[in-house]
């Protein structure tokens, strides 16, 4: 059963996936068809409209499988990585710190000497 799930949680993510896609082609689509219009650059309507449909319902289905495939969502398997600090290397990191700030110090001590 967990098998078919996570089978199904990768179905939707794919059918997700060309929703998503299908929907933003049809937007350039009919951006595409704007910008031609407004620049006075003649297309046949009947390919846009022929895209346009083939785009529709690509879309469309696409979202019928992720409704179909929604059941993989509660297969979401949560990955816990657990870091583990040593206080070791804590320490390192706070000497580091604050060898970094004593050095900065005394190149500002060392350049207002300067001045």
């Amino acid at each position: 059963m967990n098998k078919d799930l996570s089978e199904y949680k990768r179905k939707y993510d794919v059918a997700r996936h060309h929703a998503w896609a299908g929907s933003v082609l049809l937007a350039v689509l009919v951006a595409t068809r704007g910008f031609l219009e407004l620049s006075e650059v003649r297309i046949n309507d009947w390919i846009i409209v022929v895209i346009g449909l083939i785009l529709v319902l690509y879309v469309l289905i696409s979202v019928f499988l992720t409704y179909r495939y929604r059941a993989g969502l509660s297969s979401v398997q949560k990955n816990v990585v657990e870091v583990k600090v040593q206080s070791d290397d804590l320490e390192k990191e706070r000497l580091k710190m604050e060898k970094k700030k004593a050095k900065a110090e005394a190149k500002k001590a060392k350049k207002s000497n300067k001045d």
